[in-house]
């Protein structure tokens, strides 16, 4: 029985479309996509959270957006990150970094290395 996908802890749904967005411009299907296979199914991105993250991200200048061709030759809507938007995706992955190694060594801590 496959597992069920892992729920995303807040204010992770910004950091990775932004880094979905990091190599080229998607539209919403494609970082739908793209987030669901680099993390093996363990996450997956509804709809309903992603389409408002990206008018979110869009009103704070962290992406951009066009209009342009799908794979399937639909009208759809391509982001892509601004300068802003690197520079908030390598702020807030170094700080996610820190975080998670730093619950990591909680988690691995036996009573012997608690002081």
């Amino acid at each position: 029985m496959p597992a069920r996908p892992l729920e995303l802890m807040q204010g992770t749904l910004d950091m990775l479309v932004l880094k979905a967005l990091a190599w080229e411009p998607r539209h919403g299907y494609a970082i739908m996509r793209w987030i669901r296979d680099t993390s093996g199914e363990d996450l997956q991105i509804e709809e309903g959270a992603l389409y408002p993250a990206l008018h979110r991200m869009h009103a704070r200048g962290w992406i951009k957006a066009d209009w342009g061709r799908s794979e399937n030759n639909r009208r759809a809507k391509f982001y892509s990150l601004s300068a802003d938007g690197k520079s908030h995706l390598l702020n807030v992955t170094t700080g996610w970094q820190r975080y998670s190694r730093a619950v990591g060594r909680v988690l691995e801590a036996t009573q012997s290395t608690a002081p």
